[in-house]
């Protein structure tokens, strides 16, 4: 192939695989299958291979790629991006209109009202059509590059389509400006959300306190590959500079515009021409924005008209043209009564607040995180304060003020314990992540807190799934010092366990039953067992496909690692620093004579291949004769991917008795359905 050949095929892959992602990744309306994406990617990888200069700036290969950053550079904006003035008052709104209409009393106003995405807002910029740098608000003048990171965001466009109606013999760069900023939101699903938390606290690591943290702390990542794993999605709504071409005089057409462009808009906006209408449209937004995938907390009010905000223009904080209404949270007051501070099993100290009864959103709430110190530290909160509580992207409810109106001087300031509360020993506090809260851990890998910890989390269904390995009987093997590591559980016999609380005969045979059944998992379940920090079990998933035991991911060097689909050097460095303590060598030793299974069921020399590679599997019902361990580990061994929810991208609803929900939605999103029969037919002999 020549190189004109290769450049031809090149542009005519790039257009295609653009067109999918867009379908996918914006529209949610895949036109191909995963596996013919697939094929179209991989040959355009083989071109760039071939034909390095083919690998352009906005070519589909470069949304991950490239080494980690060691900073961020500073990116001014080339308008500056102001925020907008809030109010949790009607009122308010009613007197922000009636002031606009002062500036301007002889014009006609409608508005536009949209949904506040509680994101990330970030600036991009796209020269001749192709995104060339995108920066954090930081000052409003000045902010972050973060460029590397958002190419990672699948929804936003390296290069901008052609809109509907201009001929294809034209060049997609003559119907948009030679320069285009644009403006918008950077956010987390509250489904992915849910799943990066129980990700991180199955790898010990502290849960993010909501998805704009965990949004914001993903954009500050200084590695482009931890960020993609994040899957942040992304709403645009504004414009800054703009240079060449016709923008739209008016926010409603600007948002068509912006989509016609490629751009993901607001799912749903209102347009208003008074003010009962346009607090109508807060109060409609209100009823319906739990059913939005991405948290909201309020809307946002904008003058329909763009040549009059300009004639309004600005105070020195914010435009005169537009507001955000915010939603009151479901909050509730009530005494902090103490601290206490939890110690989990990688020793990570928690501090939660333990409250008097309340009754929030459907539950009566006796306990709320504080998250670490630095929250109690911004939040200046004391024993015997009033606080404010609320639940917001999570189910643990959280404090998010002091009423210090209602402070007595009774009130003690908290200070942070400096030795274990279980075991007494020293803590220390690690370094923050980037985006991050530094926590405190426990020095004392003997802290009867972290064993029962690391035992209780070998024994839980996600790791070694022992039957009757639960809180109480753990405790319980631990202060009878029957058990100081995992490896001493398969030293137990029926004569230790018939002097425990509550544990009959048959408990006990069940349970060490069940430790007997445990030698036979999966490597990669042994691995998320040992409770590595920042390893939960799809990280010890992918170490499974990528390398054939226990021992070659130990005996693998960081560059190894991280040679693995998915594996940044923060993980690779746990796992390497994690080995090298000997007592971690003795301990992996001790489980090899106890006869656990150290190989991997999934491992493949070219990791990610299989018949089902690409795949997304949900699980619904019984099924005749399989569980879902066990179909669960068939379509991971043959490359493919199980998730708990369904969606528009799951490729199969595997079903069995009594299937609920999953399989409504299944048949309503037009999502294939399989029964065992089927699925086995699939597996192949």
């Amino acid at each position: 192939m020549t190189l004109a050949q290769a450049k031809a095929r090149h542009a005519e892959l790039v257009e295609e695989i653009r067109r999918h992602d867009h379908a996918y990744y914006v529209e949610a309306k895949p036109a191909i299958s995963d596996f013919a994406y697939d094929q179209l990617y991989h040959e355009l990888l083989d071109l760039e291979k071939r034909f390095p200069e083919l690998a352009t700036a906005d070519s589909p290969s470069q949304r991950v790629g490239g080494k980690p950053l060691s900073e961020f550079k500073p990116s001014e904006h080339l308008v500056p991006m102001m925020s907008l003035d809030n109010t949790y008052s009607q009122d308010e709104v009613r007197q922000f209109v009636e002031r606009v209409q002062k500036f301007v009393p002889n014009e006609k106003l409608d508005w536009c009202v949209e949904p506040k995405i509680d994101g990330v807002a970030v600036n991009l910029r796209y020269e001749n059509g192709i995104f060339t740098v995108g920066a954090t608000r930081g000052d409003g003048m000045t902010g972050d590059d973060i460029t590397a990171n958002l190419k990672t965001i699948r929804s936003l466009p390296l290069q901008l389509q052609r809109r509907a109606g201009v001929s294809p013999a034209r060049d997609r760069r003559d119907d948009c400006p030679a320069l285009l900023e644009v403006r918008g939101e950077v956010y987390l699903t509250k489904e992915v959300f849910a799943k990066i938390n129980a990700e991180r606290r199955s790898a010990g690591e502290e849960p993010f306190a909501n998805p704009r943290n965990a949004a914001a702390g993903s954009l500050k990542q200084l590695d482009p590959r931890l960020v993609a794993r994040r899957r942040l999605d992304i709403v645009l709504y504004g414009t800054g500079k703009v240079e060449g071409g016709r923008v739209p005089p008016r926010q409603i057409e600007l948002l068509a515009w912006l989509k016609s462009l490629g751009f993901k808009t607001p799912e749903k906006y209102w347009h208003c021409r008074s003010v009962d209408e346009l607090l109508r449209a807060i109060d409609e937004l209100d009823g319906i924005r739990d059913r939005f995938p991405y948290e909201t907390d309020g809307a946002v009010i904008k003058l329909n008209s763009i040549p009059l905000r300009e004639r309004l223009g600005a105070t020195s904080k914010a435009p005169r043209w537009g507001m955000a209404y915010k939603y009151a949270p479901d909050q509730a007051e009530t005494k902090l009564k103490a601290i206490t501070v939890q110690v989990g099993r990688t020793g990570a100290l928690t501090p939660v607040a333990e409250l008097e009864p309340v009754f929030l959103a459907g539950t009566t709430v006796k306990r709320a995180t504080l998250h670490n110190q630095d929250q109690i530290r911004r939040l200046d909160v004391r024993v015997g304060d009033t606080v404010v509580i609320q639940k917001a992207g999570e189910i643990i409810p959280e404090v998010v003020r002091v009423v210090t109106d209602k402070r007595t001087g009774t009130e003690k300031v908290f200070h942070f314990p400096k030795e274990c509360p279980e075991c007494g020993s020293k803590v220390s506090k690690g370094a923050a992540a980037e985006g991050e809260a530094a926590v405190w851990r426990c020095t004392n890998p003997d802290c009867p807190a972290q064993i029962r910890g690391r035992i209780e989390h070998w024994c839980s269904r996600g790791a070694m799934d022992i039957e009757g390995g639960g809180e109480v009987l753990v405790a319980q093997l631990v202060k009878n010092a029957l058990v100081k590591d995992v490896a001493d559980l398969y030293r137990l016999k029926l004569d230790d366990l018939a002097n425990l609380e509550r544990m009959g005969e048959k408990s006990a045979r069940n349970f060490l039953d069940g430790i007997e059944a445990s030698k036979s998992r999966d490597m990669w379940r042994v691995l998320y067992g040992l409770g590595i920090l920042h390893v939960g079990a799809g990280v010890a998933k992918t170490l499974g496909r990528s390398f054939p035991d226990l021992d070659a991911v130990f005996a693998a060097s960081v560059d190894q690692l991280t040679g693995a689909e998915d594996i940044g050097e923060v993980i690779a460095d746990s796992i390497v620093q994690w080995y090298a303590e000997p007592r971690n060598r003795q301990l992996i030793e001790r489980l090899r004579k106890a006869g656990i299974n150290f190989k991997s069921s999934l491992y493949s020399p070219q990791a990610g291949a299989g018949p089902f590679a690409g795949k997304t599997f949900v699980l619904t019902g019984t099924l005749p004769t399989l569980t879902r361990e066990e179909a669960t580990a068939k379509i991971e061994a043959l490359g493919g991917k199980v998730s708990s929810s369904v969606s528009k991208k799951t490729d199969y609803v595997l079903a069995g008795d009594d299937a609920g929900s999953k399989l409504d939605k299944a048949q309503k999103l037009g999502v294939k359905i399989i029964d065992e029969k089927e699925f086995l037919k699939l597996c192949g002999p």
